[in-house]
């Protein structure tokens, strides 16, 4: 079973990987940490912060788009294409077939919010210290690689851009060891983004396995609202809003997943929080994201099941 759910998982990798759209939406994460750059500029002695801050705000945004945009459209895609049919007429259950989707659209993400997180960082090393020549390196090395490995290996080209990114984050976190603070905000944002993406591209997946992938991004896109508004409908004033609308505001915080797990205050992302440390949150976010993931995929399957693709 781990066999077939690996195969569709690596087939909807290299399939993401090569999809224009994934893309153009790197070059928007791209523009918008350069817009960064241009903000700090204009700052006293603080661009570092607000680099990292605006940083890892586009990471988790442009994150959240990739994992609706993969997630929502893959299944229709082979339906359209036929190629669902071949797949599932071999020993593979429906339920194996949406897993690997989903896990698929995760390491797709990973490497997303990987490159993304790099870029941030880089750029903070360099506003706090670390000169070009150590950090245009590392910044340059990834693109040429993988042009290289798609003139000489197409094939490595689809498979070793997932090492590539961590190895580039891994680099970028060291030379962006200069600035303490900014290094955490950005790792810890990129590591609450992927936990956030699995939640989102699993309501992805709850939506494309019963409907068309306009739809799909509707729906997951409403969730994510609802999600990251969760606490602040929790609370809302029964004497501005009225009786109903409170007990309509408290009822979608609980049914929906509460994304404002994945959007800590700054104190805590920097270790000055006094309640609460980093390693604690991150670990209460990833039970979070196991929990909803899991459950989520179990109704996705079972509606899947159901499906008749005639």
């Amino acid at each position: 079973m781990l066999q077939r759910i690996s195969t569709i998982a690596f087939h909807v990798y290299r399939e993401s990987v090569r999809a224009r759209v994934l893309y153009g939406l790197a070059a928007l994460a791209l523009g918008s940490a350069l817009y960064s750059v241009a903000i700090g500029a204009f700052t006293l002695g603080s661009a570092p912060r607000v680099v990292s801050d605006l940083g890892a705000a586009t990471i988790s945004f442009f994150a959240i788009l990739v994992s609706i945009f993969v997630a929502g459209s893959s299944v229709y895609r082979e339906l359209e294409q036929k190629t669902i049919f071949p797949i599932l007429a071999r020993p593979i259950g429906r339920g194996e077939y949406l897993v690997g989707k989903y896990l698929g659209t995760v390491l797709t993400l990973l490497v997303f919010i990987a490159f993304d997180a790099a870029l941030v960082l880089l750029i903070v090393a360099t506003m706090a210290g670390r000169t070009p020549w150590m950090t245009l390196p590392v910044l340059l090395a990834p693109p040429a690689a993988l042009a290289l490995l798609a003139w000489r290996r197409p094939r490595l080209a689809t498979v070793l851009p997932a090492p590539i990114a961590l190895a580039t984050l891994g680099a970028a976190a060291w030379l962006a060891g200069v600035a303490p603070d900014e290094q955490r905000v950005v790792l810890g944002m990129a590591a609450l983004a992927l936990l956030e993406v699995g939640v989102v591209a699993a309501v992805a997946t709850l939506f494309a396995s019963f409907s068309s992938p306009f739809l799909s991004v509707v729906f997951t896109f409403g969730v994510f609202v609802v999600g990251r508004s969760a606490d602040a409908l929790a609370k809302l004033s029964e004497r501005t809003f009225g009786a109903t609308v409170k007990h309509l505001g408290v009822a979608l915080s609980k049914i929906v997943p509460n994304l404002q797990v994945y959007v800590p205050p700054r104190p805590l992302l920097t270790g000055e929080s006094a309640h609460e440390s980093l390693a604690t949150h991150l670990l209460q976010a990833t039970g979070h994201t196991i929990a909803w993931a899991t459950l989520l995929l179990v109704v996705s399957t079972a509606l899947f099941r159901r499906r008749d693709f005639a």
